[in-house]
């Protein structure tokens, strides 16, 4: 899977990006890439093939790509938690788990007694409770995960208090939550709807089917609430996306990255030759925004960084 980097065909991007900037393919032969995290004690980009049932590592050192897990049950979406270690979503066992690099281990795969669907996504906030999405593309997509049935009758946005094992939904009103992320004072919590392309291909005329990012309040840290739409994403739809220190959200398309202002205007977008999937910030300072595109995996430097530097930075 190891591929010399290469720039793509596409245009020059605009946007908050270094000058003159460039989007680059760092590796290629992927079946579905999502789910990437820069991990900065290793240099490195992990990020699933999930298709091919692979965690997948590119490192920053060597520019080689290398097979992390080969049995990965269908990772998709991570992050770090506050201690350094990855928070990963399984399609495969239903649930959220921990891989400390010494082993993985279950934190949390059920609700009321019924299990999830198929944790997609998740997020850290400062506080050390864990947020994800629970879609049924992993029970009800060919080849993303095991056959199964939603056994709590919908697709929910979850908050896990790992000090109390406490797990409560906090957002209910998105028809199929994939993507999420706090703005940079977690008072806001981002969620993307891919609805518009249902898990089983078929659209229910009796349901809505959207393609936009969805914003809430956040109080006490936990509950939200006034739910609004805060930007459509065309073509395509949201999946992944991440908020940057100014607030600006930068989501995945069918046909590029787009760059969203804190108010949902459209400031940027960079043309990328495959569906996007996921991006994530990465690199010794931050800057670097690497994008997961179907079967390949990209760069591109910007000016900015992760919002959770600044939230994580208050707390610590």
């Amino acid at each position: 899977m190891t591929t010399a980097a290469e720039d793509s065909a596409s245009s020059q991007p605009t946007g908050p990006l270094a000058q003159g900037a460039r989007l680059e393919r760092v590796a290629t032969a992927g079946t579905w890439l999502e789910g990437p995290v820069w991990l900065p004690h290793r240099r490195c980009v992990r990020f699933s093939d999930i298709p091919g049932n692979r965690i997948l590592e590119f490192s920053e050192d060597t520019g080689e790509t290398s097979v992390y897990c080969d049995a990965a049950e269908f990772t998709n979406g991570r992050t770090l938690d506050l201690d350094g270690h990855v928070v990963q979503c399984s399609h495969g066992r239903r649930a959220v788990e921990r891989d400390t690099g010494r082993g993985v281990s279950t934190l949390v795969d059920t609700w009321r007694g019924v299990r999830f669907n198929s944790p997609n996504d998740v997020v850290v906030k400062s506080d050390g409770t864990i947020w994800f999405t629970d879609p049924s593309y992993g029970i009800k997509k060919a080849h993303e995960g095991h056959p199964g049935e939603c056994e709590y009758g919908d697709h929910y946005v979850f908050r896990l208090d790992p000090a109390t094992g406490h797990v409560d939904p906090v957002v209910i009103d998105v028809e199929m939550p994939n993507g999420l992320a706090f703005s940079p004072d977690e008072s806001l919590l981002y969620v993307a709807d891919s609805s518009v392309e249902p898990p089983t291909g078929v659209v229910d005329p009796a349901r809505p089917g959207g393609h936009a990012l969805h914003v809430y309040d956040v109080y006490a840290g936990r509950h939200c609430k006034n739910g609004r739409t805060f930007a459509e994403v065309s073509p395509g739809l949201p999946d992944g996306f991440r908020v940057d220190v100014d607030g600006n959200v930068w989501t995945s398309s069918a046909d590029s990255v787009q760059v969203f202002s804190p108010a949902g205007e459209r400031i940027g977008r960079i043309p990328v030759p495959e569906v996007v999937s996921n991006v994530c910030f990465g690199g010794d300072d931050g800057r670097t925004l690497y994008v997961t595109a179907t079967t390949s995996l990209y760069r591109i430097r910007t000016t900015t960084t992760d919002a959770v530097t600044v939230a994580r930075s208050r707390t610590a």
